[in-house]
This record gives C-alpha cells, sequence and structure tokens, in this order.
C-alpha cells in the first residue's frame, strides 16, 4: 500500500501517519511544498522512533509523482465523494491520496478521478476529520480487503493466560 500527503501542513500528523505507514509497512509519499522541514523535531517526535524504518518518497509536484509513478492506481480522499471508502476494491499497490488539513487535494486534480475518489461518511456540519485518524481509517480498511497479508494477526500474551 501506499499514502500520498498533498501538500501537509501540520507536522504532528505526518509524524503520525508516517509511525502508522511503518507499523503497516505502507510507502509514504510527500508532495510538496511541505509546511514544514523532515528534520523538524515535531515530525520525529510524533515518528518516535519509527523514521528511520520508513519508506518515504518526495515529490516537487503532484505532476512529478505522476511521472514518476505512471501505473499508480489512485484513490483521492475527499469530501466531495460519491463514493464511500468501505465501498471500494483497493489492490495490494493502491495509492490512497489525502490533501492538506487547510483545504484538501485542489478540485484541479480531482476532476480528473472522479471515479477513484472516495470519502468517510461524517455528520453534516462537521468539515473533515484529523489528517491522521482519516489516512488510519482508510489504509486499514484497504489492508482489511487484502487479508492483512504479512500481519501479526493475534496477540502475544505475556503475564497471563487467556
Amino acid at each position: 500500500m501506499n499514502i500520498i500527503l498533498h501538500e501537509p501542513e501540520i507536522p504532528q500528523n505526518t509524524g503520525n501517519i508516517a509511525r502508522t505507514c511503518v507499523a503497516t509497512g505502507t510507502s509514504l509519499h510527500l508532495i510538496e511544498p511541505l509546511g514544514f522541514f523532515i528534520d523538524e523535531k515535531a515530525v520525529k517526535r510524533a515518528g518516535m522512533d519509527y523514521w528511520e524504518h520508513l519508506d518515504v518518497h518526495t515529490y516537487s509536484s503532484f505532476e512529478d509523482f505522476i511521472k514518476k509513478n505512471p501505473e499508480a492506481k489512485i484513490f483521492m480522499a475527499t469530501t466531495k465523494a460519491k463514493n464511500i471508502y468501505s465501498e471500494v476494491s483497493y489492490p495490494k499497490d493502491a495509492f490512497i491520496m489525502f490533501g492538506k488539513e487547510s483545504a484538501g487535494i485542489p478540485e484541479e486534480i480531482l476532476i480528473d478521478y472522479k471515479e477513484t475518489s472516495i470519502r468517510i461518511p461524517m455528520l453534516e456540519n462537521i468539515r473533515s476529520l484529523n489528517l491522521s485518524n482519516a489516512v488510519a481509517v482508510v489504509l486499514y480498511e484497504a489492508l482489511k480487503q487484502n487479508n492483512f497479508e504479512a500481519f501479526q494477526l493475534e496477540g502475544e500474551l505475556r503475564k497471563y493466560n487467556w
């Protein structure tokens, strides 16, 4: 799986997403401009000691991303979509893109991805979920659809025998 963040603004969100990506074996793709520096303390703190294990790629623009990933099957997470995130089928190598916290994915990009745009249902007067929460919700649905391949599915008991 692959997560794309288009112009993320808040370092803590990106750090949290990076940690989720490491925990799930997901690649993180960052499209500039970023609202922070990758080596910023807030990013590293949120990602904790997982950052060194992250498969991360950066791109100068969405066009640069497309040029370097021409075969990418991209799902666009947006409140403007008609498709609910849990009602589409994600291939194992899906790319799921999220926009910046203040504005989402630009409509100039979304217009070409109407069929693969997805949304998370929310109450009517709620604008959006926190970016790192939205990534986790959609990513885990995509992983579930692929049977959590290569994941540890049972917890390990340490003190008590259940």
